[in-house]
């Protein structure tokens, strides 16, 4: 119960997506410069301790049969199977003891980007008066800009750290297009420097 009496005191979340180790530097999904997230979510993690705030991460935590596999008629190489290391979060990401996880991508037959989707996110957080996300993570095209998008739907008012995020950028300019259409959406987009909890 630790962190649902710690989320009752605030009403900001970090909530940082899917900062996993097939997303970063040698992984199969290796995200561009995935692995410079991790010291701006560091740092946030830092000042939600210094604030009170919980932390929340999402990771995809798939079956070996998933249909975003390329080999299961998806296209994805295999990346963060449930239980092997590609889907563990990064050994240098310092989250706090009573992080809240959640796991998507779960049903072999479903896609799931968003960390809301097929999870009780949105509940959790509504249920403890959360009001306000602070989402970092990867990737800003894919799980970061379908979770900020339903987090909005589901009325939060949302901030995404601009340089906790990366692009996987299949076109070169999906990642400031992802940025765009969150902002459009009621996102507010900051730097790391100008982030206040």
């Amino acid at each position: 119960m630790h962190f649902m009496e710690v989320l009752c005191m605030k009403k900001t979340a970090l909530f940082i997506i899917d900062v996993q180790n097939d997303f970063c530097e040698n992984g199969a999904l290796a995200v561009p410069d995935g692995n410079a997230v991790v010291p701006v979510c560091n740092r946030l993690i830092q000042m939600a301790a210094e604030r009170g705030c919980p932390v929340l991460a999402s990771r995809d935590w798939h079956p070996a049969n998933h249909c975003s596999f390329k080999d299961c008629g998806g296209s994805w190489p295999m990346h963060c199977v449930a239980g092997q290391d590609g889907a563990e979060f990064h050994p240098d990401l310092q989250l706090p003891v009573d992080v809240m996880v959640f796991n998507k991508g779960t049903d072999a037959n479903a896609e799931a980007y968003s960390a809301f989707d097929g999870t009780q996110a949105a509940g959790v957080l509504h249920d403890a008066g959360i009001e306000r996300l602070i989402i970092c993570g990867l990737a800003t095209d894919y799980c970061v800009k379908a979770s900020v998008l339903d987090a909005l739907q589901a009325g939060f008012d949302v901030l995404v750290v601009s340089d906790g995020c990366r692009a996987v950028n299949v076109n070169p300019d999906d990642g400031e297009k992802a940025f765009a259409e969150m902002e459009a959406a009621g996102a507010t987009i900051l730097p790391l420097a100008k982030v206040e909890f």
